[in-house]
C-alpha cells in the first residue's frame, strides 16, 4: 500500500459515507438499501457492474429444494429472504423504471431418472417433511401430467410449490440504475487493491492506481476477490476460494413451453425464463481461478439433461460458460462487521448468492445506518473464522 502523505494525500478524494467494494448483485444491492436510507454510497467494481458471479448464475430462489443434511441451519435464512422477494422484485422494477426484473413463481420439481436416484428422492421428501417444509410427492405418471415434456422413463418426483427464479442480469441491470436514481455512485473499472486504516477504525479504500478515497465505512462484497484485498490486520482476512460451475443458455425457437418449473436433477438442473429462455447448469469444481469450458463438461450437462427432458436437444445454444462462487470453510455466508470498526463483510453466499440478496442487503444497509444486528445473524459473523484460527 502506498503510504501516507505525499502523493497519496494529493490524490485523495472523498467516496461518501459509504464506499462498497464489488458491483455484483450483492454489492449494488446492499449500496441500492443504503442510499434509500440517505447514505451516501460508491460502488467500487473492477470489471462492469454485475459481470462477474452475479451473470453466471441461474437466479433459482430455492431454499427448500436446496437445503441439505448438515446446513439446515442457514435455511431460515433462506426462508426469510425469499419471502422478501416478491416485494423486493416490485420495488426494484418499479424504481428501475422497468417492466420487471424476470422474477417467476415458477416452483421446483425434483426428479429421479432410476431406482437409485427414486431412493435418495425418498430421503429428500422424508427430510424436507421433518423439516416443515411443503413438498409433494409425485408418481411419474402426475409430474408428466403437470410437465408433459418429461421423459417416460421418469421413476419418482417432489414438487416444490415455494421455489421462484429471477433472471439475474436482469436482477443486476436493475439494482445499477436503482442505486444511481437513489443518489448513488456507481464506479466501473475501478479496482481496489486495499483497505485503508486509521488505528483500529477503517478510513476508506485504495485503488490499484494509488488514489485513496476516504469513506467513514467499506462494505466487502467483492466474492472470489475478497481476499486479494490488503491493508487488514494480520488473521482479519477472510477464507474465501472459488468453486467453478460450468453452465449452458439456450432458448427455443418456438417459444416457451418446454417445460415451466424449474427441474433439479441431483446436482444439474434445468431453469426456465418464462419467455424460451433456458439455463442448464452446473458444475462444482475446485480448481481455483480457472474458468476455462470443457467438452465433457457440457456433455454431461447435455446428457443429464436430455434424459429428463428430451426436447432440451433442440434448443438453441447461445452460451456456455464459468462462473466462480465464492464459498466459506463452513459453507455459510459471511455478513457482518470486520475486524476494524466502520468494516463489513457481505461475501461468501457460493450458490446462494441470489437468493439471499434481498436479506443480506437489509441487514448490511440496516447495519450501515446504526442498526443493530438481528441474533440469528450471529452465525454469519466474521469472527467465527478468527475464533477458527486462534483455536487452531
Amino acid at each position: 500500500m502506498p503510504e501516507q502523505g505525499g502523493l497519496l494525500s494529493e490524490r485523495s478524494t472523498r467516496a461518501g459515507d459509504v464506499a462498497v467494494i464489488g458491483g455484483g448483485v450483492i454489492g449494488l444491492a446492499i449500496a441500492w438499501r443504503a442510499a434509500q436510507r440517505g447514505l451516501r454510497v460508491t460502488v467500487l467494481e473492477r470489471d462492469r457492474a454485475g459481470q462477474g458471479t452475479s451473470s453466471y448464475a441461474a437466479g433459482m430462489i430455492a431454499p427448500n429444494a436446496e437445503v441439505t443434511p448438515g446446513e439446515e441451519a442457514v435455511l431460515e435464512f433462506g426462508l426469510r429472504s425469499a419471502r422478501l422477494y416478491p416485494e423486493f422484485a416490485r420495488e426494484l422494477a418499479a424504481a428501475a423504471g422497468v417492466d420487471g426484473v424476470g422474477y417467476t413463481s415458477c416452483g421446483t420439481l425434483m426428479v429421479a431418472r432410476d431406482d437409485d436416484e427414486a431412493e435418495a428422492l425418498e430421503r429428500e421428501f422424508e427430510l424436507r417433511t421433518a423439516l416443515g417444509l411443503r413438498v409433494e410427492r409425485l408418481r411419474s405418471s402426475e409430474a408428466r401430467r403437470r410437465e408433459p415434456g418429461l421423459a417416460p422413463a421418469l421413476r419418482l418426483a417432489l414438487d416444490i410449490p415455494d421455489d421462484h427464479a429471477v433472471d439475474p442480469r436482469a436482477l443486476t441491470a436493475a439494482l445499477a440504475t436503482a442505486l444511481l436514481g437513489a443518489g448513488g455512485d456507481l464506479r466501473e473499472q475501478t479496482a481496489v487493491s486495499a483497505i485503508e486504516a486509521s488505528g483500529a477504525r477503517v478510513g476508506g479504500v485504495v485503488l490499484e492506481d494509488g488514489t485513496l478515497l476516504n469513506a467513514s465505512q467499506v462494505v466487502v462484497a467483492a466474492g472470489v476477490w475478497s481476499p486479494r484485498l490488503e491493508g487488514l490486520p494480520e488473521g482479519a482476512q477472510m477464507p474465501i476460494r472459488p468453486v467453478k460451475g460450468q453452465v449452458m443458455r439456450l432458448h427455443d425457437p418456438a417459444g416457451p413451453g418446454l417445460v415451466n418449473r424449474v427441474l433439479r436433477m441431483g446436482p444439474s438442473y434445468i431453469t426456465p425464463r418464462g419467455d424460451g429462455r433456458y439455463v442448464i447448469g452446473a458444475t462444482q469444481e475446485e480448481r481455483g481461478f480457472d474458468q476455462t469450458v470443457t467438452a465433457g463438461a457440457a456433455f454431461d450437462l447435455l446428457r443429464d439433461a436430455g434424459e429428463l427432458l428430451p426436447g432440451v436437444s433442440e434448443l438453441v445454444l447461445d452460451e456456455f460458460s464459468a462462473g466462480l462462487r465464492p464459498a466459506t470453510p463452513d459453507n455459510l455466508p459471511i455478513i457482518g462487521p470486520g475486524a476494524l470498526e466502520g468494516l463489513h463483510w457481505a461475501t461468501g453466499h457460493r450458490r446462494g448468492g441470489i437468493l439471499l440478496t434481498p436479506v443480506t442487503a437489509e441487514l448490511i444497509a440496516g447495519a450501515l445506518a446504526g442498526d443493530a444486528l438481528p441474533a440469528e445473524a450471529a452465525l454469519f459473523a466474521p469472527g467465527r473464522f478468527a475464533t477458527a484460527r486462534s483455536a487452531a
